[in-house]
C-alpha cells in the first residue's frame, strides 16, 4: 500500500512535471531519481541518472547516485565501475568509500571492502560506529580504536587485519615492530609454477601475440634478442574492462615459460608504517630476483602506482619512486625477471611508469572475442544437462560481454531450468533458447569502461597510447 502511495505521490510527480520543463538540469534530475529509487521506482531511476551522466559525464553525486541504484538491483559490476571511478579522485568524499566497501561487502571480497571502509574513516570518522562498520565486524567499543590512528598509507590500515588473521609476507620472524630497519623480513611466500598455458585460454589471438613477443620469445630464444641488444626481462601493462582476464593472461603467460609466478596484491605492499611499503616492494622483487625466471604480476597496479601529482600523502609518493626503482634494476639485476601488470584504469597510471625499461608495453585487453566466449561458455557449462547444440548463436548474442557477465548468462538459465524442474518434479536439460533469453537480460558490464575510454581516447590520447581501444571502438582518430 504504502509502495503505491509513493508512487503517486503529489510532490515526486510535480517535481516530475518541472524536470519536462527544464531537462538540463542535472541537480533536479538527480533528485528526482533518488526521490524514485526510494519509491522502488528503480528503472525510471536508473533512466533519469544515465540521462544525468550523460549531460555531466565528470560529476562524481551522478556517478556515486547512479552506482547506489545499479547496486539495489544487485548489478554490483556495473556499481563498482562507476564508484571505482570516483575513489581515484584525490577529493574523493567519504560516502563513495562507504559505498565501494558495500560493493566489495556484495562482492564477497571482506579485505577490499575493510580497506575501503578504513578510507572513509579517514575523511570521516564518524563512521567508526556507524552501521557499515558493525556489518564488517569493526563493531563493538572497540571499533573505534581497531580504526583511528591507521590513516597514514593508502587504505589506512594494516593489510594483515583484513585477512582475517592469515598475515603473509609482513609478518617479522624476530617478532619486532614493523617500524624496524626491515631484517627478518618474510620475502619467500606465495611463489607458484602454474600448470596454466596459453591453450588454456580461449581466443584473443593478438593479445597473446603481443606477450609472446615481449616476454616468451625473449626467454625461448635469449641468443637471438642478445644479438639485436635486447635484454630477457622488462614490464607489460595490460589494460582493459574488468572481468575480462587479465590475472588468467598473466597467469598463463608463467605456465608458457615454466617461470615462478607471484600474485602481488594491494594488501601484499601497502602498511600504515612510514617506510614499510618501500620495504615491502623491495623484498617483493628480490624474492623474484633469486628465482629467476620469474613473472611478477601486480593487480589493480593504479592504486601502487597512481599520479604521484593528484597525491598530497607524501608516503604514497615515496612508495611510487621505489616501485620505480625496482623495477629500473637500480638495487638488482632485472635480467630474467618479467613484470606484468593489471589495471582497468591506465589513463591514473603515473606517466614514469611507461617510461622505456618499466612499462613500455601497454596492451589492451578487450571483452572476450568469438572464440573466446565459445570456450568460456562451453566451461560454463561442463558438467550441466544441456541439449546438444553449437554455442555460435549465444556467442555472437554476447559480443562485449565479460567473462563475469557470461557466468551471468548462465546462472540465469540454470535457475530458470530449476524454477521449472521444481514444479514439474523432474528436471529438464538447458536449451540453446534458454541461454538466448536469459542473454536478453543481462547487459555487457563493459559498457561504462568504454564509456570512460572513449573520452580518453577522443580528449587524451597523446603519442597514440589508447589507439588499440580506439580501433576497437572504431573510432577515427
Amino acid at each position: 500500500m504504502s509502495r503505491e502511495s509513493n508512487r503517486r505521490d503529489p510532490a515526486l510527480e510535480a517535481l516530475l512535471e518541472a524536470l519536462q520543463l527544464s531537462p538540463e538540469n542535472v541537480p533536479l534530475r538527480v533528485h528526482v531519481a533518488e526521490l524514485l529509487q526510494r519509491a522502488g521506482r528503480s528503472a525510471e531511476a536508473e533512466r533519469h541518472l544515465r540521462e544525468a551522466l550523460n549531460l555531466a559525464p565528470g560529476d562524481d553525486r551522478v556517478r556515486l547516485a547512479l552506482a547506489r541504484c545499479y547496486l539495489e538491483q544487485g548489478r554490483t559490476g556495473h556499481a563498482a565501475v562507476l564508484v571505482e571511478l570516483v575513489v581515484q579522485r584525490a577529493a574523493a568524499p567519504a560516502e563513495a568509500f562507504v559505498l565501494l566497501a558495500r560493493v566489495r561487502l556484495r562482492e564477497q571480497e571482506l579485505a577490499g571492502a575493510k580497506a575501503a571502509f578504513r578510507q572513509a574513516v579517514e575523511r570521516d570518522p564518524a563512521l567508526a560506529n556507524s552501521e557499515v562498520a558493525h556489518e564488517l565486524g569493526f563493531g563493538g567499543d572497540e571499533a573505534e580504536g581497531e580504526l583511528e590512528g591507521e590513516r597514514d598509507d593508502v587504505f589506512g590500515g594494516r593489510a594483515e587485519e583484513w585477512l582475517d588473521g592469515a598475515p603473509r609476507t609482513r609478518e617479522r620472524r624476530d617478532g619486532g615492530d614493523p617500524e624496524d630497519d626491515g631484517a627478518g623480513l618474510v620475502d619467500d611466500v606465495d611463489f607458484e609454477r602454474p600448470k596454466l598455458t596459453f591453450a588454456d585460454v580461449g581466443g584473443m589471438d593478438e593479445v597473446k601475440d603481443e606477450i609472446a613477443m615481449k616476454v616468451i620469445q625473449p626467454l625461448a630464444h635469449p641468443e637471438l634478442f642478445a644479438a639485436y641488444g635486447k635484454k630477457v626481462g622488462g614490464g607489460v601493462l595490460l589494460y582493459g574492462p574488468p572481468g575480462c582476464g587479465k590475472t588468467h593472461l598473466a597467469r598463463a603467460t608463467a605456465g608458457e615459460v615454466k617461470a615462478s609466478f607471484q600474485a602481488v596484491g594491494i594488501h601484499d605492499v601497502l602498511e600504515m608504517w612510514t617506510g614499510q611499503s618501500e620495504r615491502n616492494l623491495h623484498a617483493i622483487f628480490e624474492g623474484a630476483r633469486r628465482r629467476k625466471p620469474c613473472v611478477l604480476f601486480f593487480d589493480e597496479v593504479d592504486a601502487l602506482g597512481a599520479k604521484r601529482s593528484d597525491m598530497v600523502n607524501a608516503s604514497g609518493r615515496q612508495s611510487i619512486n621505489q616501485f620505480l626503482s625496482e623495477l629500473d634494476g637500480a638495487s638488482g639485476d632485472n635480467e630474467g625477471l618479467l613484470v606484468l601488470a593489471a589495471t582497468n584504469a591506465p589513463w591514473h597510471v603515473d606517466p614514469a611508469f611507461r617510461r622505456p625499461g618499466r612499462f613500455d608495453r601497454l596492451i589492451f585487453v578487450p571483452p572476450p572475442d568469438h572464440a573466446a566466449r565459445v570456450a568460456i561458455l562451453r566451461i560454463l557449462l561442463r558438467g550441466k544437462p544441456c541439449e546438444a547444440f553449437e554455442l555460435d548463436a549465444l556467442a555472437k548474442r554476447t559480443e562485449r560481454f565479460s567473462g563475469a557477465d557470461l557466468q551471468a548468462v548462465v546462472d540465469i538459465a540454470v535457475e530458470e531450468k530449476l524454477r521449472e524442474a521444481l514444479k514439474r518434479g523432474a528436471p529438464k536439460p538447458i536449451t540453446e533458447k534458454d541461454l538466448l533469453s536469459a542473454a536478453k537480460r543481462v547487459k555487457p558490464s563493459t559498457s561504462e569502461w568504454f564509456a570512460t575510454a572513449k573520452n580518453h581516447v577522443l580528449f587524451a590520447n597523446e603519442g597514440g597510447v589508447y589507439d588499440d581501444v580506439a580501433r576497437y571502438l572504431g573510432l577515427q582518430r
